[in-house]
């Protein structure tokens, strides 16, 4: 039991060090370099039930300056006003638009076209899931690079340039953005945050994502092993979403997707994923307890359901792709398993009254704080790095969120694994939708866009 414990703690504190060694940042693009001629993007953005945030999204879309994309938004059966807010916002009229034929989705009620945004089209479905949507939207989908958004993301000026400059490269065919908090935005500049107006669970989340995105993904992808992109801010080879089937009807599309272009690539060894820490996307995250509680129990069923799905091919490949190895040994052993064992052998030395395993387990915990301090800082210097940096006056925010962090959130984040692993073997359908704060958020001037 002892050698079990000291390997699950090895896997634990070895697989973060890793990734902090090897995502420090490599030169930045120099501002005066020429950028390569604009490709056509397609950005779908699903819809359900999000009237209280659609307001913020069709600001947003208004204020992108690339020189040539489309606006895709897919409503999937809202039994709210988002439909009738975006005819209304938008001007809509009904409209002529191909669709592959190749995607299998609900029923298409119509589909219509901005009224004076002609580059924003809507489609009005039958109720599928974001999945099926996604599917209705690349269905739809004018040009070959394609871009999910979730209704609550707003990009950063220079977010569909990069992407466009990633897929210059006829290896790439999908690519992850940076995730921050849309609650975190200050004012309209998207480089700069602010803590002021955000709650404990808001900065603990905040800290939450910059760890996984700025050390973790940058990380992961040098070994192209990237298993999850964001479903915030995704980009792929429209072609290559078509090849693998389109999303799959899951708790977690993201995770899903990723791993079905990781099997294509296994299969096409000249192909691979990136990720861009430059291409900001902000999104609302929750903002109470019981929200958060269900989107983290979500992401990690969401998690189990794709270790058992892609189980064959984790296991022929476990030893000869990075993306096996590390979904594997550092985040289903290294994690979900550490997490049963480590609390397992707490309750099992506080009823026995083992003293020394006691002092061994508050040292695991004392060491893990330690380091999570540590990636906390070094998410923040990276963040400056890419050009994202906090107002001034915030070091005390972000010196008591560190705090809250990796002695409060840290051990939450283990109870949501424990319970989301076991809810997914009851409930593996429930998706808890997050319920939205209504707030309207500021975003960048319109831009006066011609017709594409």
């Amino acid at each position: 039991m002892d050698l079990l414990v000291f390997t699950l703690f090895c896997l634990s504190i070895l697989f973060p060090v890793l990734h902090v060694f090897c995502s420090t940042p490599s030169q930045r693009r120099l501002p005066g370099q020429k950028p390569p001629a604009p490709k056509g993007i397609s950005v779908l953005i699903p819809c359900f039930n999000e009237a209280a945030i659609i307001q913020t999204s069709i600001d947003h879309i208004q204020s992108l300056s690339y020189p040539s994309y489309e606006v895709i938004y897919i409503n999937d059966g809202s039994s709210d006003e988002t439909f009738a807010l975006l005819k209304e916002k938008l001007s809509l009229v009904e409209c002529q638009k191909q669709a592959l034929g190749q995607l299998a989705h609900q029923p298409i009620h119509g589909v219509y076209q901005s009224g004076f945004l002609p580059h924003v089209f809507v489609i009005n479905k039958e109720n599928g899931g974001k999945a099926d949507s996604l599917n209705a939207g690349i269905e739809y989908a004018s040009y070959d690079i394609v871009v999910t958004l979730d209704a609550d993301s707003i990009l950063s000026d220079d977010a569909l340039p990069l992407a466009n400059e990633a897929f210059q490269e006829p290896d790439v065919v999908a690519a992850g953005g940076m995730v921050h908090v849309l609650q975190t935005k200050a004012g309209g500049h998207v480089e700069r945050l602010s803590l002021k107006s955000a709650n404990w669970l808001i900065r603990a989340q905040m800290f939450d994502l910059m760890k996984g995105f700025y050390i973790t993904k940058v990380s992961l992808a040098r070994f192209r092993a990237l298993s999850i992109i964001s479903g915030a801010f995704g980009i792929f080879d429209k072609r290559v979403l078509l090849e693998v089937g389109g999303y799959r009807a899951t708790l977690g599309e993201d995770i899903d997707i990723t791993l079905r272009i990781q099997r294509y690539i296994s299969d096409h060894p000249a192909k691979r994923i990136v990720f861009l820490p430059e291409a900001v996307c902000y999104t609302e995250l929750p903002e109470n307890n019981l929200d958060v509680f269900k989107q983290r129990v979500r992401w990690q069923k969401a998690f189990v359901d794709c270790i058992i799905h892609f189980a064959p091919f984790f296991t022929r490949t476990l030893l000869r792709k990075p993306v096996s190895f590390f979904c594997v040994f550092e985040t289903f052993i290294g994690g979900t398993v550490t997490a049963y064992v480590m609390t397992a052998m707490l309750i099992q030395q506080l009823t026995l009254g083992s003293m020394s395993m006691i002092e061994h387990l508050a040292l695991y915990a004392a060491v893990t704080m330690m380091f999570g301090s540590f990636c906390d800082i070094v998410a923040i210097t990276r963040s400056h790095h890419y050009g994202v940096c906090f107002n001034k006056g915030e070091r005390g925010r972000l010196f008591t969120g560190i705090l809250f962090d990796v002695t409060i959130f840290r051990f939450l984040n283990l109870f949501y694994v424990m319970y989301g692993t076991i809810a997914y073997f009851f409930n593996r359908t429930g998706w808890n939708k997050v319920a939205r704060t209504g707030r309207r958020y500021k975003t960048a001037p319109p831009v006066h866009k011609r017709a594409v």
